[in-house]
């Protein structure tokens, strides 16, 4: 584990992430930045008991009132329009350095005048700007609630860009989120990519299988229908690791040869790698971290050409990017795969380069001298 920075000693540290519902990428590099600030306090939205790790279960975060608030558990995404005032409620008052990671509200909190504000950001709100109708669409919550939610989404999109001001310095975990923070909040952001923990996921030297793998939350954004359509058409068995709200539609609309396997252990999920043909991702990430831990093991993806994937695959190299999110196109971009021969272990010293150690060293200097800066505000 890295040592801690010197400057990073006397600091008083909070973390403040949206909500704590599952291990997936924000969660993970939660855990990262915790190796350089081990002593932090940590704030969340809602905490859902026994779904994180143990090291973030033993932080015992701090929520807000929303973790009270009826079936918050699995409907917290419902209560969006009370986030603002949620996030707001945080008492930061004794601490010199906040971190939020945010993918919705956490970088709206306030800090003390005297602190910095860094925000590790994985997307502007995406509820609020690009994503609306993936959740809140007509054909999701039908036509009376759509409306309710549209005009509640406005007023969050408006005070989303309006507290854009609250953070000191942005760091984006790609340069496709960095292009959304320019143009939704008019700021600058360092691009630092998230950690993969290449060390653990790695090839244990055999074949690949037959099958084709998601590991994914199944949340609309995804695209998992459209993957499960281009499967179908492909003529190719597909695993899909993960759980989620659309999992039961899914299911209902899956064909023999989808196997839904819910959640799995990490060490499950390396071996439904190291097994299988290639690795899919059909939806638009902000970066993906599952698709950089299959190819950590040695594993082609075949992913839509949007987004982070753009940053981590090479077409024809570590797997096959695809131009339209369209079913025809997506099965042509499987078929392309199976037919190509893959170089496991070019593709895995690819992945090196998104390390857990690579991600400590260029997020230390950006922590340090935000809590310099911190340190000469008190003074």
């Amino acid at each position: 584990m890295p040592v801690r920075p010197a400057d990073l000693r006397g600091a008083r540290v909070a973390l403040v992430h949206d909500w704590l519902t599952g291990m997936r990428g924000g969660e993970k590099v939660l855990e990262a930045l915790l190796d350089l600030l081990p002593d932090a306090s940590l704030f969340t939205l809602l905490h859902v008991a026994g779904a994180v790790s143990p090291r973030l279960e033993a932080l015992r975060p701090s929520v807000s009132f929303v973790q009270y608030l009826p079936d918050a558990r699995r409907r917290y995404r419902w209560y969006v329009g009370l986030f603002p005032a949620a996030v707001e409620q945080f008492d930061l008052d004794e601490f010199d350095l906040v971190l939020s990671t945010s993918h919705c509200a956490a970088k709206s909190v306030v800090r003390a005048g005297r602190a910095r504000h860094v925000c590790y950001c994985h997307t502007p709100m995406r509820y609020a700007w690009d994503q609306f109708d993936n959740y809140f669409g007509p054909q999701r919550v039908g036509p009376l609630q759509n409306r309710l939610f549209r005009l509640a989404f406005s007023r969050l999109a408006r005070w989303d860009a309006a507290t854009a001001g609250r953070v000191d310095r942005y760091v984006a975990n790609s340069h496709h989120v960095a292009a959304r923070i320019r143009r939704y909040y008019n700021r600058q952001a360092t691009v630092v990519h998230p950690p993969v923990d290449t060390a653990f996921f790695s090839p244990n030297g055999s074949p690949p299988g037959s099958y084709f793998l998601i590991v994914s939350a199944l949340v609309p954004y995804k695209r998992i229908e459209m993957a499960m359509d281009a499967c179908r058409l492909a003529r190719v068995p597909l695993r899909i690791a993960g759980e989620g709200p659309e999992r039961e539609r899914l299911q209902a609309l899956a064909g023999p040869d989808v196997e839904f396997m819910g959640w799995r252990s990490d060490e499950e999920i390396r071996e439904l790698y190291r097994g299988a043909r290639a690795f899919l991702l059909p939806g638009e990430e902000d970066f993906g971290i599952a698709p950089v831990e299959a190819l950590a093991c040695g594993r082609p993806v075949v992913g839509l050409a949007r987004g982070g994937v753009t940053e981590t695959v090479s077409d024809g190299v570590t797997g096959v990017l695809v131009d339209e999110p369209a079913v025809e196109a997506f099965a042509a971009g499987i078929a392309r795969a199976a037919a190509l021969r893959f170089d496991a272990e070019r593709i895995r010293n690819h992945a090196l380069r998104f390390s857990v150690s690579r991600f400590h060293d260029e997020m230390r200097p950006l922590l340090e001298a935000a809590a310099v800066q911190a340190g000469g505000a008190a003074a």
